[in-house]
């Protein structure tokens, strides 16, 4: 019995030790904030099921001691670090823009931002979606800017929530692979979601033959 006790109490003892241990490590408090820009407007993109990455390496680590921050729809993310150099690098080939990336390299004390530069495939400019009754109308334009690049496809989206992409919607339409401007509409008539829902948000996307990804306009609040 007497042995019983003192190896309860052997182990009762190292698991107080162990935790203390724990709860001794520093934990991270600097904030690397960066956004992905072109002409120093935020590039608007899909932040559900398959987001797009940005890597975060610690310099002097190696390469696969990363951190990978999943970008917003509004083209920001963001990571909780200590205090060092870091390299920072989008993941080649994922985004709806040339895959040509210098690497960052960031000093991080305290909170730091930043700005990843990219040059998008195409951009959507002038946009404006609203409600009528059941209609949503979407006015828009879309730019080419990689003079090589070729229009996939070009849609409308509402959801009942404010995270809206071709991945997340009760409602879509197409539009016209062209240039310049041209308007959309929606019959939200017999799609019971959209009666149901409390709110509606509508975004409009673009996407370049060969990309991965989508750009975005932002998110417009219909009701």
């Amino acid at each position: 019995m007497k042995y019983i006790v003192k190896t309860f109490l052997f182990l009762l003892f190292a698991s107080f030790i162990a935790s203390c241990g724990v709860d001794n490590y520093d934990e991270p408090e600097s904030v690397l904030a960066g956004k992905i820009t072109y002409n120093g407007k935020n590039v608007g993109v899909r932040s559900t099921s398959s987001p797009i990455k940005v890597n975060i390496y610690q310099d002097g680590y190696e390469l696969n001691d990363r951190v990978a921050a999943n970008v917003a729809q509004d083209g920001t993310f963001q990571a909780l670090l200590f205090d060092g150099e870091y390299k920072v690098i989008p993941v080649s080939g994922n985004g709806p823009w040339l895959s040509e990336h210098d690497t960052l390299y960031i000093t991080l004390k305290g909170h730091t931002e930043f700005e990843i530069k990219v040059t998008p495939y195409f951009t959507i400019e002038n946009s404006s979606i609203s409600l009528s009754g059941n209609t949503v109308t979407a006015s828009f334009a879309i730019n080419q800017v990689v003079s090589t690049a070729n229009l996939s496809d070009v849609i409308v989206l509402v959801n009942k929530t404010s995270f809206v992409d071709e991945g997340t919607y009760i409602a879509r339409e197409d539009g016209a692979l062209q240039l310049n401007s041209q308007t959309v509409t929606i019959d939200l008539s017999d799609n019971d979601e959209a009666a149901k829902a409390v709110q509606l948000y509508g975004r409009i996307g673009v996407k370049a033959d060969g990309a991965d990804q989508m750009i975005y306009s932002e998110v417009i609040k219909l009701k």
